[in-house]
């Protein structure tokens, strides 16, 4: 994957990361794939858990500096990124990829065959500055554990907020497909029309904010359309108004939660 240069490497003789203008607290460099070391370091995450505040507090110094925030689940039952078998040397170009292709091939594929493809849901209106949301799912999923048991603010090397799963080679998708930038591709898509950030990975699950929510039915039922294409996993089968009735659930809604098997 084409990436940026990676200030990470920075950290190892300077671990506050006063150099690269930021005060860090006592953190970790994580290198570890499912092949063995990576040539270098593919994120960074504080050994103290999230706490509200921290994201805001480190966010817009981080982007500066080419790093972007993201927290890390270290509570999971898979462990942390250490254990995840990351695989960034899968990882493609996100810009690569047509958000509508990857997403009307993964329709095709999980839905009735007698369902077509309703086609990308228009842009949304936005209600909140996105990184503002995005601090404020972030300070949420701290005070919450529901979703994440242990989440630690994470710095990642990454171009936008909807590339950091390629970036680590995040394998969260794995049973339905290696190259975790096709999704970054569809997550891209969305920074633009519903201003979406990444916020929290865990081993198998994604936490993503929503500046631009569906506020009807038919925009919320043409968004879970995406949303069942991008991870069936997240709507069940049973019944012909599975999908509308998850639908329901995206009315309003400025936290996207996604789950795969």
């Amino acid at each position: 994957m084409a990436t940026l240069p990676n200030p990470l490497p920075t950290l190892a003789a300077d671990p506050s990361g006063r150099s690269l203008g930021l005060q860090l607290p006592l953190g970790r460099l994580i290198d570890a794939t499912d092949e063995g070391p990576w040539h270098e370091p593919l994120l960074w995450h504080a050994e103290q858990p999230a706490s509200t505040g921290n994201w805001t507090a480190l966010g817009v110094r981080a982007g500066r500096a080419g790093l972007l925030p993201v927290l890390i689940d270290l509570g999971g039952s898979q462990g942390g990124p250490e254990e995840w078998d990351l695989m960034p040397g899968e990882a493609s170009y996100p810009g690569n990829h047509d958000a509508e292709e990857v997403l009307e091939e993964f329709w095709e594929e999980y839905a009735a065959a007698e369902d077509e493809w309703p086609g990308l849901a228009a842009p949304l209106t936005r209600t909140a500055d996105p990184d503002a949301r995005a601090a404020e799912v972030a300070d949420s999923l701290a005070d919450d554990r529901t979703w994440f048991k242990e989440p630690h603010l994470a710095l990642v090397p990454a171009r936008r907020s909807a590339d950091i799963p390629a970036a680590i080679g995040w394998t969260g998708p794995l049973n339905y497909e290696e190259d975790v930038a096709v999704y970054c591709a569809v997550l891209r898509s969305w920074e633009d029309r519903f201003g979406i950030r990444v916020v929290a990975l865990g081993f198998d699950r994604m936490v993503v904010s929503v500046a631009a929510p569906p506020t009807t039915p038919a925009e919320a039922e043409a968004v879970a359309a995406e949303h069942f294409a991008f991870c069936p996993d997240n709507i069940t089968h049973d019944g012909p108004d599975a999908l509308r009735d998850y639908a329901k659930d995206l009315i309003g809604e400025q936290t996207w939660s996604f789950w795969w098997d």
